[in-house]
Order: C-alpha cells, then sequence, then structure tokens
C-alpha cells in the first residue's frame, strides 16, 4: 500500500466534492486515518477496485466518518457477481466470477442499505448507466429476491431481482466507519 499516494488522493477527493461533506475538515479526516491503518488498508482496497471512497458525513454518536464508495458509475472492477453464496450455489451454468456479499466481506465493507443509496444520490447522480446491488432485507432474500437501485430520469429507482441474476452493469457500492 502506498499511504501517501492514498492520503493524498483521499484528500484531493475531498476537496474536490466539499458538498458531501460540509462543515467537515479534512485535518480532522486525516487525524483520523492515521490512527487505524487497519481502515486506511480498507479504504485502499475500495480505491484499487473503482469505488474513489469518499467521506459522506460524520456519526457524532460513535465519532467516525462515513466513507461510501462515490465513483460516478457502479465500480466496474465489482461488476457482474450475483447476490450471495447461495444464489451463486445456485447456478448451475454461466456461474459469475463472485457474488456481492463474498466480495464486499473480502474488501472489508458494508452493502450500502437502501437507506444509504438514497442519501448518496442526494450528494449528486449515481448509477445514470449503470446499477448497483443493495443490502435486501432478509424477508426478500428468503424468496429469492434481492434489491438494487439506480438513477433515471432524475428519479432514484430500487428494483429486485431474482439473487442469482447478474449482469455486466451492475455492481455494489459499499460504505466503512472510520
Amino acid at each position: 500500500m502506498d499511504k501517501d499516494w492514498l492520503l493524498k488522493t483521499l484528500e484531493t477527493r475531498f476537496n474536490e466534492n466539499m458538498h458531501r461533506h460540509e462543515n467537515l475538515k479534512w485535518e480532522n479526516v486525516l487525524q483520523k486515518l492515521e490512527t487505524q491503518p487497519k481502515k486506511l488498508e480498507i479504504l485502499q482496497k475500495m480505491e484499487n477496485f473503482g469505488g474513489e471512497p469518499d467521506v459522506v458525513g460524520f456519526d457524532e454518536k460513535s465519532g467516525e466518518f462515513l466513507f461510501f464508495d462515490c465513483s460516478v458509475e457502479s465500480p466496474k472492477e465489482r461488476r457482474s457477481y450475483c447476490y450471495d453464496r447461495e444464489a451463486l450455489d445456485k447456478r448451475k451454468e454461466n456461474k459469475p466470477k463472485n457474488n456481492v456479499l463474498d466480495a464486499a466481506k473480502d474488501l472489508g465493507i458494508e452493502l450500502l442499505t437502501e437507506k444509504d443509496y438514497r442519501f448518496l444520490q442526494t450528494l449528486g447522480n449515481f448509477d445514470m448507466k449503470t446499477s448497483s446491488w443493495l443490502k435486501t432485507p432478509e424477508k426478500i432474500r428468503k424468496l429469492g429476491g434481492a434489491i438494487f437501485g439506480d438513477f433515471r430520469y432524475a428519479t432514484v429507482f430500487i428494483y429486485h431481482n431474482g439473487a442469482e441474476s447478474y449482469y455486466a452493469a451492475q455492481g455494489f457500492r459499499g460504505k466503512l466507519n472510520v
């Protein structure tokens, strides 16, 4: 990991997108990052896999900064995955290379929820050509489905599909508390 390069990349993105984190200061974010090398490694993975992580908030209770994948489109290196291991195991033909939940766990991030995704869309227009799998409520998953979102016609849409489905333009976004 090139710590200096990553910190400079995160600082530049932070400064270029102040609308995502008004009232927050980079110096405070940097101080937190420098005390948590494992979280910095996760941010490096998010960056390496096309997520373009950025600060989108601060949790007063926990004292943590919230990072989301803020790439304009669903991260290219995280596309063409089905939803979870169960869905992957059910596919007999044309299996995707991985599934979203395992890939997110391997990266050390949590999948965005529908609420997170709707919040992200208040910070810009994301997934105008792609879509992103979202943390699916257990009730829906037990019935074989999974949810995803995108932004079309100036509107956030949340859809459903079979959890075993996968598409070249569908990936996933994650979040990390630091």
